[in-house]
C-alpha cells in the first residue's frame, strides 16, 4: 500500500521538525556556540564536525532518555554519526517518528 501525498508530507514535515528539536537540545545541553539551524543534518558531530568528545557522549545519552524517552546504550554507537542518525535511533527505538513540540 502506498502513502498520499498528505501522509507522506506529513512524515516529511514531522521528521525535519524532530531533526530541528535535536540540534536545539545538543546546542542547549553541550552548551554549543552554534546557532540550531547551522548544524548540519549529515554533518559529523565528532572529529571536524562539531568537534564533541566522549564526555559530550554522555550528555547526549541523558538528554535522549529525558527528552526523547530513548534509552542509547554503548553498542548504539553508530548513532552518534550525525543529526540524521540520531533521529534514525530514534525513529527506530520508537517505531514510528514521534510528534514533537516546535523549538526556537
Amino acid at each position: 500500500m502506498s502513502q498520499s501525498y498528505d501522509e507522506l508530507l506529513d512524515q516529511a514535515t514531522r521528521r525535519a521538525a524532530l531533526n530541528h528539536r535535536v540540534k536545539v537540545l545538543l546546542v542547549e545541553s553541550l552548551g554549543l556556540e552554534i546557532r540550531p539551524e547551522l548544524i548540519g543534518d549529515d554533518q559529523p558531530l565528532f572529529g571536524r564536525g562539531l568537534e564533541l568528545d566522549s564526555l559530550d557522549t554522555l550528555e547526549i545519552v541523558v538528554m535522549f532518555e529525558e527528552h526523547l524517552g530513548v534509552t542509547i546504550s554503548d553498542d548504539d554507537r553508530a548513532a552518534f554519526g550525525s543529526v540524521n542518525k540520531l533521529v534514525d535511533f530514534v525513529v527506530a527505538s520508537l517505531g514510528e517518528i514521534p510528534q514533537v513540540e516546535a523549538m526556537a
